[in-house]
């Protein structure tokens, strides 16, 4: 998401954004975002889904589901195609309504991904509190893979580990070059995002490359 402001030009999301949940205009915001996205998204094909984050202030809202139910139904897009996007420092935050939120989202039939996964304080236990349908393993852990790091190689491998043991899809952040994604793949997660793919585009790109040439990925985000 960018904002194409009239005088200052293109303005990054890390600007915007924290300005926004500080005051609140977050939630009609991300309303506008999850209706746009799912409008856009059922023009793609059937096989593609959009993933959208979502920020502490709009789990925190009683009209969450209502909004996320109004944006399926108007745009037509079936719920499955919906993934929504959660980090763990909004679990730290009244955890109990959190997932309760979740657990209704869960029931419209929307997917739920815990984002940068490994970088809060209870990961395990959520994934024991929630049946995430996909975990996105942090930069962090992808940046510092090399045939001789074994760290960061060896937990890799036990996330991708933990994600087929749940029945989670696991996937790895930050995949900026070729010998990372050999490397992603000798460890067995099941889906890669970064640059080596593609940066971020506009929709009107990401229609054009799904309508004119055969689909590599299952997910758009």
């Amino acid at each position: 998401m960018r904002w194409q402001h009239p005088t200052r030009g293109m303005v990054a999301p890390a600007e915007f954004v924290p300005l926004a949940e500080e005051s609140g205009l977050i939630v009609p915001l991300g309303a506008w975002v999850l209706r746009q996205a799912c409008l856009d998204a059922v023009a793609l094909p059937g096989s593609i889904k959009i993933a959208v984050n979502l920020s502490a202030l709009q789990l925190r809202s009683r009209q969450l589901a209502e909004t996320v139910f109004s944006a399926l139904a108007a745009s037509g897009l079936p719920a499955h195609r919906l993934e929504l996007e959660i980090t763990e420092s909004v679990l730290l935050e009244n955890s109990e309504a959190t997932l309760a939120t979740l657990h209704t989202l869960r029931r419209l039939g929307v997917r739920i991904a815990l984002d940068d996964f490994g970088t809060g304080y209870s990961s395990l236990g959520y994934l024991r509190r929630f049946p995430f349908d996909k975990i996105k393993i942090d930069r962090c852990f992808v940046a510092d893979l090399s045939e001789t790091a074994h760290g960061p190689a060896a937990i890799l491998r036990a996330l991708a580990g933990l994600g087929s043991s749940l029945g989670m899809t696991t996937t790895a952040e930050g995949v900026e070059t070729s010998e990372l994604v050999k490397w992603v793949r000798e460890e067995g997660l099941t889906e890669m995002q970064g640059y080596v793919f593609s940066p971020p585009r506009p929709i009107k790109d990401i229609a054009r490359l799904y309508l004119t040439a055969a689909p590599h990925a299952a997910t758009a985000a």
